[in-house]
């Protein structure tokens, strides 16, 4: 331990200049407070798009008029729907601002027009009160969330990228993204939650704005994380003070620099967001249409695999910190180019329970989902980075993602549901070859290495 002494004042002092004041080192940042922030925006993300896809069928008679019930049920649907379609509008449009007035100030943004949009969701009137107004209102406010989604990812991608120790900025992609997964099993326990203690009826009549209420205070909580964190050191760096049309003409000069690995964003994203929503989305259905579980235990089976997948995408990040994230990816995606099948074939002849099924196919995914964010962020300068990478991550999620369940019930009406898993697999296949279309950039300062 060290001790104290005392200097004393009548020691000779060599002649010569005084020297300065040693230089203070900057402190060591460890990005927790920053990965704090991007992973509670995950978790209101998915909480909010699932919770509207959840209680569609619920509020669907109150929100929208007429008599037919399936009538409703698909107008609020299509509610769904058009947040898909925007999203790619909101990446452009949201992304420019991150790129432009700083990740932080983007991602507060988004989590206030989120949380407001979900707050005005729970107190609009319903179609008795204001007629065809209920509806518009309702699609109005799923657009705002839309194009606030569409930037919020790339954004959260991003601002790990340049936050996350380098040692550690894989792990740290693992762990924000699982905030995407937590989101999704908090989301079923709050319906589980409602149904269990106001039953259907109730949910029906109204206690389904609990939900989107619950959806609001969780974009407030994060709204409150994120105000702590600090604005990433790397994009402060970058900026530089330009006339409009230089500025222009430099960020038409990167993107054009950029196409080969936007283009194999999209294509890796494709292979991503099919196995996605195969196995988070699909598969209890998938398992209820051969008969081998009912919706409720399908469903149910989805938690300890669903929990699972968070800590294997942590341990995949550790992995691709220390082998390289490009090799990492490539091999998850092969595997699930060579076991899905296999694994859905043993499910459907029961030599696998559905929730052992589940979790193989998580274990293929994992590595692919946890490192997508910040390995496609880092491919992209600084300056274009979350509309580079944004751009062709949604619209892989949104093209190829939001409709793999449709496609897979089309296959199956028309009794071909054991194609389902092979359109997963080729997606996968895909998504393997255009691992081989990534260029890193010259400059590595612009990747953040």
């Amino acid at each position: 331990m060290a001790t104290s002494r005392t200097v004393s004042t009548d020691r000779t002092v060599p002649s010569g200049p005084a020297p300065g004041p040693a230089p203070q080192q900057e402190p060591v940042r460890n990005g927790r407070r920053e990965l704090l922030a991007g992973t509670v925006g995950g978790v209101v993300e998915s909480f909010d798009w699932t919770i509207y896809a959840v209680l569609a069928p619920y509020f669907a008679a109150q929100m929208f008029p007429g008599d037919d019930p399936v009538t409703k049920v698909l107008g609020a649907y299509l509610g769904f729907a058009v947040g898909f379609v925007v999203r790619p509008f909101g990446s452009y449009v949201m992304g420019r601002i991150s790129d432009s007035r700083g990740r932080r100030f983007g991602l507060m943004l988004s989590m206030v027009l989120i949380s407001g949009a979900s707050f005005l969701i729970a107190a609009l009137p319903g179609a008795e009160s204001i007629g065809i107004l209920a509806p518009l209102l309702l699609i109005l406010l799923r657009l705002v969330q839309g194009l606030s989604m569409g930037g919020e990812n790339p954004s959260v991608a991003a601002y790990i990228t340049e936050t996350a120790p380098k040692r550690l900025r894989f792990l740290y992609s693992g762990i924000s993204y699982g905030g995407i997964i937590f989101g999704n099993i908090l989301c079923f326990g709050v319906v589980t939650v409602l149904l269990t203690v106001l039953g259907e009826e109730g949910v029906a009549d109204g206690g389904w704005r609990i939900g989107f209420a619950v959806a609001g205070l969780l974009g407030l909580l994060s709204l409150w994380v994120r105000r702590a964190a600090d604005e990433s050191e790397e994009f402060t760096r970058s900026r530089q003070e330009t006339d409009p049309a230089t500025d222009r003409a430099e960020r038409r000069r990167l993107y054009k620099g950029s196409a080969r690995n936007m283009t194999a964003v999209f294509l890796m994203t494709l292979g991503v967001t099919v196995s996605y929503y195969l196995g988070t989305t699909y598969l209890p259905q998938y398992a209820e249409n051969l008969g081998l579980t009912s919706g409720a235990e399908g469903t149910g089976a989805m938690l300890v695999p669903l929990l699972l997948l968070i800590v294997a995408m942590a341990g995949s990040g550790v992995i691709a910190d220390r082998t390289g994230p490009l090799n990492a990816f490539r091999t998850g995606v092969g595997m699930l180019a060579v076991c899905t099948v296999p694994v859905f074939l043993l499910m459907a002849s029961g030599a696998l329970p559905v929730w052992v099924a589940t979790l193989l196919q998580f274990i293929c995914l994992a590595a692919p989902l946890a490192l997508a964010n910040v390995l496609f962020a880092r491919l992209f300068p600084v300056r274009i980075r979350v509309v580079a990478m944004g751009l062709p991550f949604t619209l892989g999620t949104g093209l190829f993602g939001g409709t793999f369940p449709l496609l897979a019930e089309a296959l199956t009406a028309r009794g071909l549901i054991d194609l389902v898993p092979w359109c997963a697999v080729a997606a996968a296949v895909i998504a393997f070859g255009a691992t081989f279309l990534v260029r890193e950039p010259a400059d590595e300062g612009a990747v953040g290495d």
